[in-house]
């Protein structure tokens, strides 16, 4: 990967401060101002602090002033703690391409944090990238494509099916309070005689960031696409099920397929515009969740990777 910009290190000895949780929090209650630091370096790596899952909490509220649920989310996961969750759990031979987290729903998390706290054996790096500089490569011919919009459209069963359920995705087994949710955010769905729900929502390719004012790509089409699908089962599903029938898929705004062609240009590019990220046990990375995309390293042996929310 080509290494345009990385995130900003924070280590004890650069910081004066105490290679210990106990420093780790005292530095960011006090004279570390971590939205500074975001707005100006979009992420930081806090490493050598030795964080242990035990003493995470109480540095995920000063990292994360409201942490949100995962609710809407499309990936598996498994939630851990206090609206912290494992990061996606897909099988390890395969990356995980560059995205925005949640740019596919009417509201998305303004800042993320990721907690290593098992490195893989080898690889599992979580590679970041520029959103603006993914933006301004894209050829002008697929900016004008996506310039109106993306419509995403996911069928989430009911209990027993391909896919996630809409029970865990959005954290309830209530109907009422699922419509009551999607009342609010433009979409349409349609309960299915299986009782399991189809949803549709119309969202921009791009967005702008809330401070600094620069557009960035923003949008999870390649995942979403049958062009990006990885896994013997991924593309068994492709064959068996009509597209319109698949977990998850993505067209332009007014229903016209997107090109197979666009969605792989559009994931290489930012591919090659990524730093990688590798992990050390103990490690932090905050990043802001509009100016920084994100994604995974293939790896071997366990690893295990948290990751928690804030607006």
């Amino acid at each position: 990967m080509q290494q345009n910009w990385a995130p900003k290190e924070i280590t004890p000895d650069a910081v004066g401060a105490e290679p210990t949780a106990d420093g780790l929090r005292d530095l960011l209650g006090g004279r570390f101002d971590v939205a500074d630091g975001l707005l100006h370096e979009k992420a930081l790596v806090f490493r050598g602090f030795g964080v242990e899952p035990a003493s995470l909490d109480p540095i995920l509220d000063l990292l994360l002033p409201n942490r949100l649920a995962y609710v809407q989310g499309n990936s598996p996961r498994t939630k851990v703690g206090k609206n912290v969750y494992t990061s996606t759990e897909y099988p390890a031979e395969y990356p995980i391409s560059m995205h925005n987290e949640l740019s596919y729903a009417h509201q998305w998390p303004a800042r993320l944090v990721f907690f290593c706290e098992q490195a893989a054996a080898t690889g599992g790096g979580t590679p970041i990238v520029d959103s603006a500089a993914v933006l301004e490569a894209l050829d002008p011919e697929v900016r004008a494509a996506f310039s109106g919009g993306v419509r995403y459209t996911q069928n989430l069963h009911g209990g027993r099916g391909f896919g996630k359920s809409w029970q865990e995705t959005f954290e309830t087994d209530s109907r009422d309070e699922v419509e009551t949710y999607l009342a609010s955010t433009g979409a349409t769905w349609e309960w299915n005689a299986s009782g399991g729900l189809k949803l549709r929502q119309v969202r921009p390719s791009t967005t702008r960031h809330p401070v600094t004012g620069a557009e960035v790509w923003f949008n999870q089409s390649d995942q979403w696409h049958v062009a990006g699908l990885d896994g013997d089962m991924a593309q068994t599903l492709a064959q068996i099920l009509p597209e319109d029938d698949l977990p998850q898929t993505v067209s332009f705004a007014d229903g016209t397929p997107i090109p197979a062609e666009y969605i792989t240009y559009v994931r290489d590019t930012a591919w090659r515009l990524a730093v990688d990220v590798p992990w050390r046990t103990g490690d932090l990375m905050v990043i802001d969740n509009v100016a920084v995309a994100h994604g995974r390293q293939s790896f071997t042996g366990p690893r295990r990777v948290l990751v928690a929310m804030s607006d």
